[in-house]
């Protein structure tokens, strides 16, 4: 369930976010534009990691049951969802 983004989707979001705060008033910048653009890419990229880190666990989850369960069933879903939403949870970034 993996939503891997591209390197050129990535490059492309950095520079809209950077568009959008160039343009917001009260947005001041303290260091060079393109500076703030990489590390708006590497900040992306940490997320990426973060929710590809979620998506193995919850299939690890999976994987261990007693019953095998087969991908792309209704029950495989429902696991999945709730094994990543636990996983989301303790890292707080689950909103109810």
């Amino acid at each position: 369930m993996s939503n891997r983004l591209s390197r050129e989707k990535i490059n492309y979001l950095s520079k809209r976010i950077l568009e959008a705060l160039t343009k917001n008033d009260h947005v001041e910048f303290l260091d060079d534009p393109n500076e703030i653009r990489l590390n708006i890419v590497r900040s992306i990229e940490e997320e990426m990691r973060l929710y590809e880190a979620l998506d193995k666990r919850a299939i690890e989850k999976i994987q261990t049951q007693k019953k095998s369960i087969e991908e792309g069933t209704r029950e495989w879903e429902i696991l999945y969802r709730k094994y990543y939403n636990e996983e989301l949870s303790k890292l707080g970034k689950l909103t109810e």
